[in-house]
């Protein structure tokens, strides 16, 4: 266990190496396909997709801005994969989602050390809301007029929906999956809770 304490900045960097690297590039990779292949469509081109499980992993193992390029980077393959052409605006909302879901370590969730307690996913899913309503109720309808000129009705429907679905699959799935990684690291750093 790591008793140095990090400043806010590299905790909003994130740890950054070889397996940060990897674990963007393979998180980027599993978050397309399952964007394409892993969901139930909820409106047009907008699923309840188990691709919002990704996220959580990536920014409990590295931090918030590698969980943001995996959303950015993973919403452009799942264009790519699904012959939508380039869709930017869902791209940076995804981005922004990711940063906020991978923002653990700001408020003490420290999976790698085996520390996530019900107050810390309480604090998870409000972070996440706030995350995946800015990236998609803000940041995605803007770029959409920016980079498209178009109208956004649909990109609001379709907002709304991924709001909904994303949120919620970060957050009824994800906090298990935190709870478990945690409990297992915690068993290989032979952690004890403390009073």
């Amino acid at each position: 266990m790591e008793n140095k304490k990090q400043s806010l900045g590299s905790m909003l960097l994130g740890k950054w190496d070889t397996k940060t690297i990897v674990g963007i590039a393979i998180g980027a990779a599993l978050f397309g396909v399952l964007m394409d292949f892993g969901g139930i469509k909820v409106t047009t081109n907008t699923s309840l997709t188990s691709a919002y499980v990704v996220l959580p992993i990536v920014g409990a193992l590295f931090g918030p801005l590698p969980a943001a390029l995996t959303g950015l980077i993973g919403n452009t393959i799942a264009d790519l994969i699904g012959g939508w052409g380039f869709w930017f605006d869902w791209s940076f909302g995804n981005a922004v989602a990711g940063f906020f879901i991978g923002l653990l370590p700001v408020y003490g969730a420290k999976i790698a050390d085996g520390i996530f307690t019900t107050k810390h996913a309480i604090i998870y899913a409000i972070v996440t809301i706030i995350g995946v309503g800015l990236g998609f109720g803000v940041v995605t309808p803007v770029l959409t007029v920016l980079f498209y000129s178009s109208e956004l009705t649909v990109t609001w429907i379709q907002a709304w929906a991924a709001i909904i679905s994303d949120a919620s699959v970060a957050i009824i799935v994800g906090i298990p999956v935190l709870f478990a990684l945690a409990a297992r690291n915690k068993k290989k750093t032979n952690l004890t809770k403390e009073d």
